[in-house]
């Protein structure tokens, strides 16, 4: 498969589209010297994270897929942002980062012109420690619970090449960023990039030999735990085009469970009517802890549609993981797709989400996504307007609406929604904080 294959975010553009998109970051490899050693080995938290779980939390999810050429990354080489050097006509992600807030040593030159303002057209690389600590650090400071951090079947299917690696290291450094600023996180496994024939044994292989074996990230303090059970998320149970029957999908999360671990999953945003899913999944979706219905794509905020959800499952007792975005477009990918395509109308899109989240009494949620700048999904910070974008090639900003916003306006409004969600802060159904500050 292609390593430029994006996984799942895109299975459910439209509020009825079918399912569409492919397999994961395809990986491979094993941990690498930088970061092998004692299982769950880490720096102390300077700033000792409490147990946390996901239970009244609001937790983004976590791409941690970006590389260069050049960041000393098992792969060495540009992954996500393009094939290649990305170039004029050459990138596969709409939203161009604001790279001034990035540590310089987390950046890397591309093909492009100069900024708008005259600043050479840099991008980071989520290998660096640099980048992944300053997402953590932003994380603390404007609010937001933690993070789940993506795990691709593609990756971990195959042990022998550096994507493994890569992936391993990524989210190692991860584990210590969360200590230290005090942030949750998870595993959440997209089983993407599997088939029906090594799904199970894949996923089983890779909990048992790597996240609790060589690189022990349920030992960190500030691994998630529900009711003292290390959490892990199973996302496309019942996707249309993923991998899994009903019969494997069921003895995945019951082997999960009987691992002793709270079992999330991501299912398809009509798990409740099979509409757009594989029939047949209601003793799975019936197995979980927390159901987590995909919304991304959904271009309507849909009252109803987490009324709906909450009273089938308090009816059965169990939890709720609403999703929630900020808006969507791929047009630097997907040839002739629109621009801005779900508009995010400076916020104002997620917030209603966010309000309807609250209103439908659940107080958790999951926020898609922290670092997607791909399919211009991120909340991290954003290049505001022109002035921050290459002046040769086309790319998402921030006013795109015709409203002005600062950068890191996406994290404040998570952090903001997260008050709003958990119950500490009344709904409004007005935007409480100011566009630039």
């Amino acid at each position: 498969m292609s390593e430029r294959d994006h996984s799942r975010r895109t299975f459910l553009r439209g509020a009825g589209a079918a399912g569409i998109g492919a397999a994961a970051w395809a990986g491979a490899g094993s941990l690498s010297a930088a970061h092998a050693g004692t299982p769950g080995a880490a720096p102390q938290p300077s700033a000792a994270a409490a147990t946390i779980g996901v239970k009244g939390k609001v937790y983004a999810g976590y791409q941690g897929w970006f590389g260069a050429a050049g960041d000393g990354s098992p792969q060495n080489a540009w992954i996500h942002w393009a094939g290649r050097t990305p170039s004029p006509g050459n990138q596969t992600f709409e939203l161009y980062p604001d790279i001034s807030v990035y540590p310089a040593s987390g950046l890397y030159q591309t093909g492009y012109a100069n900024l708008g303002n005259g600043q050479p057209a840099k991008l980071f690389s989520s290998y660096s420690t640099a980048v992944v600590d300053q997402h953590f650090k932003w994380m603390q400071q404007y609010g937001i619970d933690g993070a789940a951090l993506q795990r691709f079947g593609g990756e971990v299917a195959d042990t022998t090449r550096p994507n493994f690696r890569q992936r391993n290291d990524i989210q190692s450094k991860a584990r210590d960023a969360a200590q230290k600023y005090g942030r949750g996180f998870y595993i959440e496994y997209d089983i993407s990039g599997l088939t029906d024939a090594n799904l199970v044994s894949t996923l089983q292989n890779d909990w048992t030999n790597t996240i609790t074996g060589s690189l022990g990230l349920t030992n960190s303090p500030a691994y998630a735990r529900e009711g003292g059970k290390p959490v892990v998320e199973l996302w496309g149970l019942g996707v249309s085009n993923r991998a899994g029957t009903a019969q494997s999908c069921l003895a995945l999360v019951n082997w999960f469970k009987s691992k002793g671990c709270y079992v999330i999953g991501g299912v398809p945003r009509g798990w409740r009517t099979d509409s757009n899913a594989k029939p047949g999944f209601a003793p799975v979706y019936a197995a979980l802890n927390m159901v987590s219905p995909w919304n991304v794509g959904n271009s309507v905020v849909d009252q109803k549609l987490f009324d709906d959800d909450v009273a089938k499952l308090k009816a059965s007792g169990q939890d709720y993981q609403p999703v929630i975005f900020p808006g969507f477009a791929w047009s630097n990918w997907k040839a002739g797709s629109p621009r801005n395509e779900i508009p995010r109308k400076a916020g104002n899109f997620m917030w209603q989400q966010a309000v309807a989240v609250a209103r439908s009494g659940t107080k958790s949620a999951f926020i898609a996504m922290f670092d997607e700048y791909d399919e211009a999904t991120a909340i991290a910070p954003a290049a505001t307007d022109k002035s921050q974008i290459p002046t040769n090639q086309y790319f998402l900003t921030l006013d795109a609406d015709g409203t002005k916003v600062s950068s890191n306006y996406y994290m404040r409004l998570a952090g903001a929604a997260t008050k709003m969600i958990n119950g500490s802060a009344p709904v409004s159904t007005t935007i409480p904080i100011p566009p630039v500050g």
